[in-house]
């Protein structure tokens, strides 16, 4: 009993001192949980406060600064002047920022009375507050380096279900609110495919994941949606925005531009998962990088987004242009406002007028020009295949390939033929020479005449007039003609040949000096056309269209001897390329110096063939013999023909065994060309392929687009007094911010540089701002809300230890975008229930804490693509020319004498990212729904709410066509009673059934409605008459205009238009 008594006792005692210490230990986190939610946070509370209301003049900008007071330094504001300091640790009383903001005196008062400034006694006690407990300064936040924060312990570790929701829950915890529940799985799966591809999920999608019940079934849903090419469409969406990607120059003009082969490059580049490293690069410094691609130079064209103008002043504009990607760059990579540096010093981040303009130097030293009176792509450019000619090439490409390697294999397999028929050609008394190559357009001996005019050997067409005293001398073969720098022949209109066309020239020349030996070329300072030309001992050649932007200029390294008969002959197989033009002397082909290597235009020229002659400087000195066109590309061998380099006859002199293997393979060539049947049958089809590459090439319209590229000698970049082109300060070379951490030192000063230093991993911003960036896509507002400005104008994280821990982990991974978003949109966060209470909503409006799941309406583009797609209406064609649907008649007259040209067919039905953006006049019925001109960098849209939205969706012509398709696909889906065919169309748009309040609203609607159409069959059919779809006659006319307007309710719902 007393043992019992006394385990009894100790138990209590126990117990009692158990509970003793959580009361002392919950009074302690009671305290300590207080005492640092009424820690005053320099960047969270006062920052803020001295950026909006003290920064214009204590700030950074040196010129508006008044009291030589920075507030934004540390060492400024902590400085003792005339024994006073801004801020005195501990003592508010003693800092004058404090007796200034509470000063009575209207001559000492701060802000300034007339400033028109106030703080409120909430601010003033901040400010207090933060001096009393000891002023800790803190550098601005995205200025420093992100660093990875530990994962957060929660209470509930049940709930997330990866890193992020740590985060979530632990801040939600704090402020004694819980997650929501999980939104149900047609929510869900609704609810990502939007986010993901931009358009709904099939019902079959829908049954298939509401009937998977594995544990991993999200995530096979999120993997699906990530494969699909349609997730880079939804992802360019975005970027386009950030990079002002539009189908016209803006300004007054407005002309027409083809920028899509750049919106494609955005498109395949999220398609195929590029790291955003690598994304970054190839758009900011594509063409410096080494072998760049054309693909990677296509890149570039991020930088040439921005509008043209037709008029003004050139250098205006050009300076104009270099700021504008000075802000657009700035904006969508480092999220910051350097453009409010252009004029004077920031007034609130710190950076200034001349580092502005070391950044703008990056983007001071390109090509382009200010002023470009003309409609189309501008300098500089890239000649690129759209897709469909891209795939048609391809199987010609492929067509060819096989018959080349097919013609290979055959040479290999007539070993046996070869010594047959050389066995035959020896009884025969042997072969004295080849046979001339076939494809002889024109050709001109050059042997003595009495008259002005020479003949052409092979034809009726093509004679000449010589013109000066001609003259005649011994010549290679017979006479030559003699030219004196005076006489030339005009061969007149003929050689018509394309930078498309395979063609080949030349001549045998005796050179005493210089000029043209044959030349097709105009006089102006274009120089459009062709030629070969010797100067002093080099020869050389041109293929042009401008000089010297768009051509070919290659020059032989080797020298000529003069006073020696040399065979000199040109070859060009019509690739627009360096790569496709030889030059042979005596039948060689020499080695080679190309300065010259883009050519995307046409060299036709009006001016007449000449021998001798180019322009009146350029007249050849020598003789001229035996000058040759031919309509293709001559072999290697039958050039050698011409030049009697490698004489058949002579190789059969010689005895096999002694052969070297060029004269065997030259002999090859000769019997496979000219004696074996299935090898020229071979060849034949190969030559109709090529034709049909060729003839493809050359009908196909011209396609570029505008790029990047460096000047040979870069331009000197000054400070602009007051941000004027022509107001000229100090020169300054390329550089950063110092704020921010410095490049390399042996980094180039090129874009390249600045490129690798944005997407170093020591940067502070690039990978902050660009998960943001995504956060803000299916979250609905970033974790910074102001995802424009990073700076210390911008607001505050909502959640800084998650944003740097999903920046930090970005870098990690490789900057994988795919990985990102997975992890996003699997997160618990992102899944929950996007239903509220009105207490979490008091508490939370914005959803900043995220207690909740997101809840926004579609933008502009979403919606339109979701009616097309419910409807079936939408074509899933992936890239291409923009097109132009459905809008108002007249709009574009009221800005431009050039009307709108509406297209048809299957164009009408594309996808919103491919509608043709004019940036005067944008989409109306994008624009209407909040969609940006497209003028300037937007990387944060405005929501909002107006009647014009309504009026588009329920009377553009697009909208209703959709509901009219959308009724027409219940009607013929095997659903027959009315109350089906309205929970089928319901179903479609929302990805749930109607509950049986909301289909006994719609049927009442549809019953209502068909009594009238009934009664006024032309009603019916003027609305069924609404686009240019088919619809199927079969059906009743007054049932299809009732669901018709049923349908329309239904893709006007809250709902439809609403990620829920």
């Amino acid at each position: 009993m007393p043992h019992t008594t006394a385990t009894l006792i100790r138990s209590l005692l126990c117990k009692a001192s158990v509970l003793l210490f959580a009361l002392v230990y919950a009074g302690f986190v009671a305290r300590a949980q207080s005492a640092a939610a009424d820690r005053i946070d320099f960047n969270r509370d006062v920052r803020p406060i001295l950026s909006k209301e003290c920064f214009t003049c204590h700030g950074p900008d040196a010129s508006k600064r008044q009291a030589n007071l920075r507030l934004d330094q540390r060492e400024n504001a902590f400085a003792e002047r005339d024994g006073k300091s801004a801020f005195v640790p501990a003592q508010p009383s003693k800092s004058e920022v404090y007796r200034r903001i509470t000063s009575t005196d209207p001559d000492q008062r701060m802000p300034p009375i007339d400033s028109g400034r106030t703080l409120t006694k909430a601010q003033i006690e901040l400010i207090r507050r933060w001096i009393e407990q000891g002023a800790q300064w803190q550098g601005h936040w995205s200025f420093i380096a992100p660093r990875r924060s530990p994962i957060p312990q929660v209470k509930d570790a049940s709930w997330p279900r990866n890193a992020i929701d740590y985060f979530i829950l632990s801040r939600l915890e704090n402020t004694a609110l819980e997650p929501s529940p999980q939104a149900d799985k047609r929510t869900l799966v609704r609810r990502v495919a939007l986010d993901l591809t931009g358009l709904p999920p099939t019902p079959q999608e829908v049954a298939e994941f509401l009937g998977d019940e594995r544990p991993d079934a999200y995530e096979k849903v999120v993997d699906r949606l990530l494969a699909s090419p349609r997730y880079g469409e939804r992802m360019a969406l975005n970027w386009l925005d950030a990079a002002r990607y539009a189908d016209t120059h803006g300004y007054h003009e407005d002309y027409h531009r083809d920028m899509w082969p750049w919106r494609d490059w955005v498109i395949n580049a999220f398609n195929s998962n590029m790291a955003f490293d690598q994304f970054t690069i190839e758009q900011l410094a594509g063409d410096l990088l080494p072998g760049a691609t054309n693909t990677q130079i296509v890149a570039t064209g991020f930088n040439r987004n921005h509008g043209v103008t037709a008029s003004g002043i050139s250098e205006e504009y050009r300076v104009e242009y270099v700021l504008d990607r000075v802000r657009t760059t700035s904006t969508a990579w480092l999220g910051l406002t350097m453009q409010c540096a252009q004029c004077h010093d920031h007034k609130y981040d710190p950076i200034s007028q001349a580092e502005f303009y070391q950044f703008f130097a990056y983007f001071n030293t390109t090509t382009d020009k200010g002023v470009e009176n003309r409609s189309g792509n501008v300098d500089p450019l890239i000649k690129v295949e759209s897709t469909e000619l891209a795939a048609t090439l391809a199987e010609l490409k492929q067509q060819i390939t096989k018959l080349e390697q097919a013609r290979q294999r055959r040479g290999t397999m007539v070993g046996p033929d070869l010594a047959a028929w050389e066995h035959r050609l020896a009884a025969n008394g042997g072969v004295q020479k080849l046979e001339s190559p076939e494809g002889l357009h024109l050709h001109y001996p050059l042997d003595a005449t009495t008259g002005k005019r020479v003949a052409n050997a092979v034809g009726t067409h093509g004679h000449g007039a010589i013109n000066g005293n001609a003259s005649w001398t011994a010549g290679r073969f017979a006479e030559a003609l003699n030219c004196d720098g005076k006489t030339y022949i005009d061969l007149g209109d003929t050689t018509d040949f394309e930078r498309t066309d395979a063609f080949s020239y030349g001549a045998w020349i005796l050179p005493t000096g210089g000029g043209a030996v044959i030349a097709r070329m105009d006089d102006t300072a274009a120089y459009r056309g062709w030629d070969l030309f010797v100067t002093g001992r080099h020869v050389e050649t041109h293929m042009i269209h401008d000089w010297p932007e768009n051509a070919i200029h290659m020059k032989a390294k080797q020298e000529i001897k003069p006073d020696h008969w040399t065979h000199l002959f040109v070859t060009y197989d019509g690739s627009s390329k360096a790569a496709g033009l030889r030059i042979y002397f005596n039948g060689k082909p020499q080695p080679i110096d190309v300065t010259r290597d883009r050519l995307t235009d046409t060299i036709k020229t009006e001016k007449p063939l000449h021998i001798a002659r180019r322009n009146p400087s350029a007249y050849f000195h020598g003789a001229i013999d035996d000058v040759r066109v031919y309509n293709h590309s001559l072999t290697p061998a039958e050039v050698a023909t011409l030049a009697d380099a490698n004489p058949v006859a002579a190789i059969l002199k010689i005895a096999k065994e002694l052969r070297t293997q060029e004269q065997k393979l030259a002999l090859l060539q000769y019997y496979l060309e000219n004696h074996d049947n299935e090898n020229r049958q071979l060849s034949a089809e190969l030559d109709k392929f090529r034709a049909r590459e060729t003839e493809i090439r050359k009908t196909a319209t011209e396609m570029t687009a505008m790029i990047m590229q460096e000047m040979k000698e870069p331009r000197t970049t000054f400070v602009l007094k007051r941000g004027q082109y022509d107001q000229h300060g100090p020169a300054v070379t390329p550089g950063t911010p110092t704020v921010l951490p410095p490049l390399p030192a042996d980094a180039a000063a090129n874009r390249l540089a600045l490129a690798n230093w944005l997407v170093s991993s020591s940067h502070p911003l690039t990978s902050r701002v660009a998960v943001n960036r995504m956060w803000q896509m299916t979250l609905g507002t970033g974790i910074v809300k102001t995802s424009e400005d990073f700076g210390t104008q911008g607001e505050l994280p909502s959640h800084p230890e998650l944003l740097d821990w999903l920046a930090t982990e970005f870098i990690r991974v490789d900057w994988d975008l795919k990985q990102l978003m997975k992890q996003i949109v699997t997160s618990a966060t992102y899944r929950q229930s996007s239903k509220i209470s009105a207490a979490v909503f008091a508490r939370d409006p914005a959803n900043r804490l995220l207690a909740r799941g997101p809840r926004l309406r579609l933008p502009a583009e979403l919606i339109r693509d979701n009616a097309l797609a419910v409807s079936g209406l939408m074509v899933e064609h992936l890239g291409g020319r923009s097109v132009k649907p459905y809008q108002p008649q007249g709009l574009w007259k009221e800005t431009s004498n050039r009307g709108y040209e509406q297209d048809h067919g299957s164009k009408l039905y594309r996808r919103s990212l491919y509608t043709y953006w004019k940036r005067s006049v944008p989409p109306p019925n994008m624009f209407a729904i909040d969609a940006p001109t497209r003028e300037t960098c937007v990387v944060r849209r405005q929501r909002t709410n107006t009647p014009l939205m309504a009026l588009v969706m329920l009377n553009d012509p697009t909208f209703v066509e959709a509901a009219r398709a959308l009724a027409q696909r219940a009607m013929t889906e095997g659903v027959v009673n009315p109350q089906d065919r309205i929970a089928l169309m319901f179903e479609l748009t929302t990805a749930r059934r109607p509950e049986s309040a909301e289909r006994d609203v719609l049927l009442a609607v549809y019953e209502r409605q068909l009594g009238v159409f009934r009664k006024n069959n032309d009603a019916a059919m003027k609305l069924l008459a609404v686009g240019e779809s088919k619809r199927d006659e079969k059906l009743d006319p007054a049932e299809h205009a009732a669901l018709t307007t049923v349908a329309s309710m239904i893709l006007n719902l809250d709902e439809t238009i609403t990620k829920e």
